[in-house]
């Protein structure tokens, strides 16, 4: 017998002589018990808000948080720095696996560091621009991970989630961050801001959208498509300036800028947007040796020498199917599919693209 049913027949003996006051006393007591246990569960809950646990080498740590997400966290918070005492991936080329949960919830994930760094290092990127959350990024994501790409550099524009800015935004996002966790959640993804990103919240142009990825094999900066100044002596200015002087080439022989708008663009769509980029930053570009420039935005792919546009993800808005007669000297292919591109860095001196057609 539970003790709420104890309780309530003793109440009963007791009050034999006045029901009415047994049932008063009965119920108050039931909703005692209640709220008991709903408090309790109430505090396990709280308590057990999210449990990482990661290890290395038969090492394992496990590591609490006690504070609710917050609604927009940059990746220099310190809420994602390793806490003391925890051990952190160290080795190259090293397996890691990695819980995430408590009991039976909890759910393993591994991922793989980088080879040893120097110039002339193999790697496999995998490009992927405006990819959405439909059937055909699906596609695109499942051939990716056919590909055995070991790093995405994603030209922006992920969940498209601002087109529910009225209704379901938030649970949009959940539903990409599901649907992109199959790749997410086992190789690094290094994104760049896209339209789709900014314009739903505008005020994050305030922030700094735009930053560097520096090791010693590659080089990767960006600036983005936001409303972001990058005309003379303008914050972005200054920091790609900067970011293209330091660069040794010696040690880093592959130099790689992403942005989301292409400063040339033989498409329908999105015609000249980017056009005022290019007085500023191509004879940078063409001064530091960029070898590299991956955008997005327009849905189609468009290559020559040093241009690459992936913008064909697959995301809602369809593809970008109208280009401009006659197709101009600097286009040296164009091609509105589905798909996404691999480059391998084959050493410092031979890199090999290869777009996916869907």
């Amino acid at each position: 017998m539970t003790i709420a049913r104890m309780t309530i027949a003793i109440l009963e003996s007791v009050f034999q002589g006045d029901s009415a006051e047994a049932d008063q006393a009965t119920t108050l007591i039931e909703i005692m018990i209640t709220h008991a246990l709903l408090f309790k569960f109430l505090a396990v809950s709280f308590f057990f808000l999210s449990v990482v646990s990661y290890g290395s080498a038969g090492i394992t740590s496990t590591f609490i948080r006690s504070e609710w997400p917050s609604t927009d966290i940059p990746l220099d918070n310190e809420a994602f720095v390793v806490p003391k005492g925890h051990n952190a991936p160290q080795q190259y080329d090293t397996k890691y696996y990695y819980k995430i949960g408590q009991g039976d919830s909890s759910r393993e994930f591994w991922f793989q560091t980088p080879p040893k760094i120097g110039p002339d290092v193999p790697y496999t990127f995998g490009i992927i621009g405006d990819l959405g959350q439909t059937y055909n990024s699906l596609s695109t994501l499942k051939h990716y991970m056919e590909s055995q790409g070991q790093t995405v550099l994603f030209v922006g524009d992920l969940s498209y989630a601002d087109r529910y800015m009225y209704n379901d935004v938030g649970i949009r996002w959940d539903t990409w961050g599901r649907f992109a966790e199959q790749s997410t959640a086992y190789q690094p993804w290094i994104w760049s801001v896209g339209n789709h990103e900014i314009d739903y919240f505008p005020e994050m142009g305030k922030s700094v959208p735009f930053r560097n990825f520096y090791k010693d094999t590659q080089h990767l900066s960006w600036p983005p498509r936001a409303p972001v100044l990058f005309v003379k002596y303008t914050p972005q200015w200054r920091w790609l300036l900067e970011e293209l002087t330091k660069v040794d080439r010696e040690k880093t022989p592959w130099l790689i800028v992403l942005m989301h708008v292409p400063i040339y663009n033989s498409n329908v769509a999105h015609f000249m947007e980017g056009e005022s980029m290019r007085p500023v930053f191509e004879s940078w570009f063409v001064k530091y040796k960029v070898d590299l420039i991956f955008a997005g935005h327009v849905h189609a792919l468009k290559d020559r020498p040093v241009y690459i546009t992936v913008g064909d993800g697959g995301n809602q808005e369809g593809l970008a199917g109208r280009f401009r007669d006659p197709q101009p000297d600097y286009s040296a292919f164009r091609e509105a599919s589905y798909g996404h591109s691999t480059l391998e860095i084959k050493n410092r001196t031979h890199a090999f693209y290869h777009w996916n057609q869907e």
